[in-house]
């Protein structure tokens, strides 16, 4: 027998758009809390929102809850009568209703409680008080009379209706003075009086009849749908975003996009300006022409059917006017004053109160980009081309006619712009556009084209789908800033933490990887920090100074920098960083479809901390490692391992013997010298041909791997398979003979060795 559908409507003051995909799922979430609770099972469940209510529609639920039989176990025979007295009341029996049953060897009482059925609509009529009273918002308001109390209750807006609805009967309830009915309003202006609902079925029509589309994902259809045709219309192209189309369905009810016009002369302000001027303050969208430049066109989101759509048009015209007007005047504002003068204003904000302020930070990234140019790490030359192979499709363009020492000084220029824009008034009212404001204004300065595409760009790449800069000004600028952040934290103990990132270092992190890798940047990750480290570390011990100078009041004498405690050594601070490096490189790679454990292997090396190589490096070893000679290479590598250490065998320099010296006891000592020695018995085939491998595979490898030719190395490792699955087939290693038994360790090790010129071999898993 098939159940009831239930509808419950929450109509309030209205709702943030902001707020109404988290509020749909609060309803539901707690409406299933209430029903599991009850032992009512669910069906499908649809939650709706508009600006004015949240609606429910469970389908199916059952007329009544079945009777069921639970039993509770209580204190064992023998307890103290309180004991037994209080788990009878705790659940609703007497003492002649209890059972004795055997439980490991100990009589215990146990209750059987008998729970009958209860009808729905009862259970309901107990849930929605609680599902209104629990529910959580961002923000909320207690309103009325009743708002003295701090137990009265709180909604987002003023609570103003009830619809419970179970099947075609009314479910009776009553939350804070608000008792439900069938009744509800329609449009705020296109439909005056209360509407009464039958049911759930004929809840969205009733409705939609008096000009409320309940479902919000139905108006964002129509929005899409209709701002696109205005735009078509009148021979333009809509700028599609999707942020806006949710919003403006969670701002009306019966939405309707119109498109109006305004000046042409506010085109003068970088489109960007207009479009976000038009999004965030008005909520409308922009136009391009066929050109694709901006128009002079926005499509507003009505939320009436008007009799006469011009007048709305013009009146939204009107608003959008002053607010375009104001961001002209930013614009020309801000042009007044140079950006180097803006820079100076940099002083008076603070980046961090152990770093200083952000004109230090500047000065900082200034002098790390300069040397960047001028250590020849970003320069046309270097970028994105192998050894033996043609520049790539990432290369960075390169600046003709332009010496280093150029290159270099428009990277120091552009660096101690970069943040100008920040005390920008067009900044501060939009600060999702620092950046491109400052490439905008050194544009509009006459500074060199590659400065002001330096500072429109060096925050990037911000996402995962971000363009990756290739300029070298826009490089060196870019990634200094990100590794100055970077290292600037590790100094003062602040990396990310858990879950916590306050300053967004794994972020700057992957952005600096995607950077040095896509455009091929050959740098020492741990030089470079080596030799910013002291930048940062005296400006952590400015800051330190000024900071307990303003505590003192400015009335004691400090003579030289306040005490930060000890100085760490750049070195440490250089390996914590490449180690979160790492941490961050394995996230990046895993999500590009490379094992993390090829990383692991690579790293484990030491030493490398050229990413460029590191990443060729690890794309060899995966492409290796997926034949057959790189699984059977393995397991011969994992063999001669086990070997190695079950013997406890380890060379002299690992076992701390000096020249001359015995080895410690129970350890074998490696033969040192014994490869190209006369040995003292005639060698078995496979152990011959194994040497033979070794003399041949070695040389190729460590060739291979200093020209950064991996795959080369790969496929002299390769040459090895057959000879060590020989050798452990037809060769003992444990000979009795001594010098054998030496020989054939030996011979294992050079083995291991010569694979891990490649990668260690032990940190790959299979």
């Amino acid at each position: 027998m098939s159940g009831s559908d239930f509808l419950l409507e929450l109509l309030s003051e209205e709702i943030p758009a902001r707020m109404q995909a988290g509020a749909r799922a609060e309803l539901e979430k707690l409406f299933r809390r209430e029903m599991e609770a009850a032992g009512i099972s669910l069906g499908k469940i649809t939650v709706w929102s508009t600006p004015r209510r949240l609606a429910l529609i469970a389908r199916d639920l059952p007329e009544a809850t079945e009777a069921v039989s639970e039993e509770a176990k209580g204190p064992p025979e023998g307890a103290p009568d309180q004991a037994i007295d209080g788990f009878c009341r705790k659940n609703g029996v007497t003492r002649d209703q209890l059972t004795l049953r055997d439980v490991k060897g100990r009589n215990t009482w146990f209750a059987v409680i008998e729970k009958p059925g209860q009808a729905t609509k009862d259970l309901l009529a107990t849930a929605i008080p609680a599902i209104i009273r629990d529910f959580s918002w961002p923000k909320s308001q207690r309103w009325g009379a009743a708002s003295i109390s701090t137990e009265s209750l709180r909604w987002v807006r003023p609570l103003q209706g009830i619809v419970a609805i179970l099947g075609d009967d009314l479910v009776e309830c009553e939350v804070g003075g608000i008792r439900s009915g069938f009744a509800t309003m329609g449009h705020r202006f296109h439909h005056d009086g209360p509407i009464t609902i039958g049911n759930a079925a004929d809840y969205a029509e009733k409705l939609r009849a008096c000009h409320v589309i309940v479902d919000h994902k139905e108006r964002q259809d129509l929005i899409r749908t209709k701002a696109r045709d205005a735009a078509e219309a009148a021979g333009l192209t809509l700028v599609e975003d999707e942020g806006l189309v949710i919003e403006n369905a969670g701002l009306t009810e019966w939405p309707v996009p119109l498109l109006g016009r305004f000046d042409e002369e506010y085109l003068d302000v970088p489109p960007e300006v207009v479009q976000l001027t038009a999004r965030v303050n008005q909520k409308y969208f922009v136009c391009e022409d066929s050109d694709g430049k901006l128009a002079n066109a926005f499509i507003c989101t009505a939320n009436i059917s008007a009799d006469d759509p011009a007048v709305v048009v013009d009146g939204n015209r009107k608003v959008l006017a002053a607010r375009l007007s104001d961001a002209r005047f930013f614009w020309e504002l801000d042009q007044k004053t140079t950006l180097a003068d803006h820079a100076k204003k940099l002083e008076r904000i603070t980046f961090h109160e152990k770093l200083g302020t952000v004109a230090d930070k500047v000065d900082r990234v200034a002098k790390l980009a300069r040397w960047l140019v001028e250590s020849d790490i970003v320069t046309p030359a270097k970028a994105g081309v192998a050894n033996n192979q043609g520049a790539s499709s990432t290369q960075i363009p390169a600046s003709a006619g332009m010496t280093k020492e150029e290159l270099a000084d428009l990277a120091e220029q552009a660096a101690r712009l970069c943040k100008a824009d920040l005390v920008t008034e067009m900044v501060g009212e939009f600060p999702e556009l620092q950046g491109l404001m400052g490439g905008y204004y050194a544009e509009k300065e006459g500074l060199d084209p590659a400065v002001s595409a330096a500072i429109r760009d060096h925050y990037k790449p911000v996402g995962q789908g971000d363009d990756v800069p290739t300029a070298p000004v826009t490089v060196a600028v870019s990634l200094a800033d990100k590794l100055d952040t970077l290292l600037a934290f590790f100094v003062i103990n602040q990396p990310p933490s858990g879950s916590k990132d306050p300053f967004a270092l794994r972020r700057a992190s992957l952005a600096a990887i995607r950077q040095i890798d896509t455009v091929g940047l050959r740098v020492s990750l741990c030089r470079l920090f080596e030799n910013h480290y002291e930048a940062v570390f005296e400006d952590y011990k400015k800051a330190d100074f000024e900071r307990k100078k303003r505590e003192s009041g400015g009335g004691a004498i400090v003579q030289g920098f306040a005490h930060v405690g000890p100085k760490p050594p750049n070195v440490t601070k250089a390996k914590e960083l490449l180690d979160f490096f790492a941490d961050r490189l394995k996230v990046q790679q895993k999500e590009a479809g490379v094992r993390h454990d090829l990383i692991d292997a690579v790293f484990a090396l030491g030493g490398e901390d050229d990413l460029v190589r590191l990443l060729a490096r690890v794309h060899a070893l995966q492409s290796f490692m997926e034949t057959e000679d790189g699984a059977n290479l393995l397991s011969g590598y994992k063999r001669a391992a086990n070997i190695l250490k079950k013997e406890n065998y380890v060379t002299p320099a690992q076992a701390g013997v000096a020249d001359g010296e015995e080895p410690g006891q129970n350890q074998i000592p490696a033969s040192a010298g014994m490869t190209g020695m006369a040995l003292s018995y005639s060698p078995e085939p496979a152990e011959k041909a194994l040497m033979d491998a070794l003399d041949n595979a070695e040389p190729q490898a460590e060739s291979a791997v200093a020209a950064e030719d991996f795959a080369t190395a790969m496929s002299a490792l390769a040459s090895l398979r057959a000879p060590i699955d020989r050798f452990f087939d037809e060769v003992t290693v444990n000979a009795d003979e001594e010098m054998k038994r030496a020989n054939r360790l030996d011979l294992l090790a050079r083995f291991r060795a010569a694979v891990h010129k490649v990668a260690d071999f032990s940190r790959i898993e299979g």
